[in-house]
């Protein structure tokens, strides 16, 4: 049985994890390399670190001067390619997470907030402008599990769900308009996206860029806990 310390972790390679696996039918894949399709998510993967071979694979999937978003094993950029950025991620497991609501904000949120659908995305890739939460495409809606707080009409904050590994669902695009932020609207909607995951067996994970202390520090106090750093990049293939 795999732990959390394991090398061969599914989370130590999440996008392949998931590209191979639950999420087969969300993007392609050849033997070395995968990738979402782009209007899902900007995101691909090595099967492992990557040499000559599957940098070529990769450039089959994506076609010439193609953009994606490596995550995980990258090694060295190849001659060719161009890295347009390169950064990390903490990545951190909801393993003392209740399954059982927690205290939030009021009572009253309980009516604004609202499950979110197709019909919504223009005013979540709205939010995503201002709030910039990391990459968000049309089609990330279909990933599943988004929540959302209206007021006045206006989407104010949302969360969901993104990558499904067997055991595992990913807590993603948290956002909150900068007018309401600091009135836990996001640790309300990353409590109630956590505890559906609970509810269906799964363990809640999420990545938060390692240098956001704050989202950090609230993540810690809702039960998450540190597990390890991801590598996120952008690469555009050779012409």
């Amino acid at each position: 049985m795999m732990t959390a310390t394991d090398p061969t972790h599914l989370l130590d390679n999440p996008v392949w994890s998931a590209l191979t696996g639950i999420q087969r039918g969300f993007g392609v894949t050849n033997e070395l390399a995968g990738r979402f399709a782009p209007d899902r998510s900007p995101f691909g993967a090595f099967c492992e670190e990557p040499g000559r071979d599957h940098w070529q694979a990769m450039a089959e999937l994506v076609g010439p001067r193609g953009v994606v978003g490596p995550v995980g094993v990258l090694g060295d950029v190849p001659e060719g390619w161009t890295q347009i950025w390169k950064g990390h991620g903490l990545q951190m497991v909801g393993d003392r997470i209740s399954a059982a609501p927690a205290d939030g904000p009021p009572g009253e949120l309980a009516d604004v907030v609202v499950d979110l659908g197709k019909d919504d995305v223009d005013d979540m890739l709205d939010l995503v402008a201002l709030a910039e939460p990391g990459p968000f495409e049309r089609r990330t809606i279909e990933f599943g599990g988004y929540v959302g707080v209206r007021r006045h009409g206006r989407l104010v904050a949302m969360a969901g769900e993104r990558m499904q590994l067997p055991g595992f669902s990913e807590i993603s695009a948290v956002a909150t308009h900068p007018e309401a932020r600091r009135e836990g609207l996001a640790r309300e909607l990353v409590s109630r996206v956590a505890r559906s995951i609970i509810d269906r067996g799964n363990t809640p994970v999420l990545h938060a860029s390692s240098t956001n202390q704050a989202a950090i520090a609230l993540y810690r106090a809702m039960g998450f806990t540190p597990r390890r750093l991801i590598t996120f990049g952008r690469v555009q293939a050779p012409g």
